[in-house]
């Protein structure tokens, strides 16, 4: 039944596991660890890929009919870069549904949620689906949902550092403010954290460098 299923904005999904493209060794262990996942969303860094697929590209190894791209704007520092990128995004067939992140701090790639909301709310006008990073301040999660965004996306720990849920008392809360899904993003590094954070009702959730980092990704 489509109501069991996990929905983002008009799509539905039957993994709750959004999967990154980046760190891997390369692009064919990236496709297999992937597939091995069993998710239908991917996230593409758009400044950080080759948008051509005349060119050795990720896009050559992904089949858009089995994956669902979630381009993202991974490496934007303001609002006008973020803006841009998703709109580069959609020109290139990537669609309209979009991971926003504007970084605040270049050393923890801690989000601006300022900048953050303020993307969110001109990129929703201009028809995107958005689904924003973001700290787990609940207070930001309500304004995401206020201005549109089809999810929220907040942290579990710094991007990349592997150290799980730091703060489940606020994703719980977050999870029981906003009406949106809430899909826990970055330093998840474990399949515990992963179990954990689902535990806490979240609706699903975002791995790259646990997998991609690992000795072996196609078995993590």
């Amino acid at each position: 039944m489509e109501s069991s299923k996990f929905k983002i904005g008009d799509k539905f999904f039957k993994s709750r596991l959004i999967v990154g493209t980046g760190k891997y060794a390369s692009f064919e262990e990236t496709r297999d660890a992937i597939a091995a996942s069993g998710a239908e969303m991917v996230t593409l860094a758009v400044r950080r890929i080759e948008l051509d697929k005349t060119k050795e590209s990720i896009l050559n190894f992904l089949d858009p009919k089995t994956y669902s791209f979630l381009p993202n704007t991974a490496g934007c520092f303001t609002v006008k870069e973020a803006i841009m990128t998703c709109q580069l995004a959609r020109e290139a067939g990537l669609g309209n549904m979009v991971k926003v992140e504007v970084i605040g701090d270049e050393k923890t790639l801690f989000p601006d949620n300022e900048a953050t909301l303020e993307a969110s709310k001109v990129l929703v006008k201009d028809g995107f689906q958005v689904l924003p990073y973001c700290t787990d301040d609940v207070v930001l999660c309500k304004k995401l949902e206020d201005v549109g965004c089809s999810a929220v996306m907040p942290l579990a720990a710094p991007i990349g550092s592997g150290l799980g849920v730091c703060n489940p008392f606020t994703i719980k809360l977050i999870r029981e403010a906003v009406k949106v899904p809430v899909i826990v993003d970055a330093g998840v590094g474990t399949a515990s954290d992963a179990c954990r954070a689902m535990e806490l009702g979240i609706d699903g959730l975002l791995m790259n460098t646990a997998i991609a980092g690992a000795q072996d990704p196609i078995k993590m």
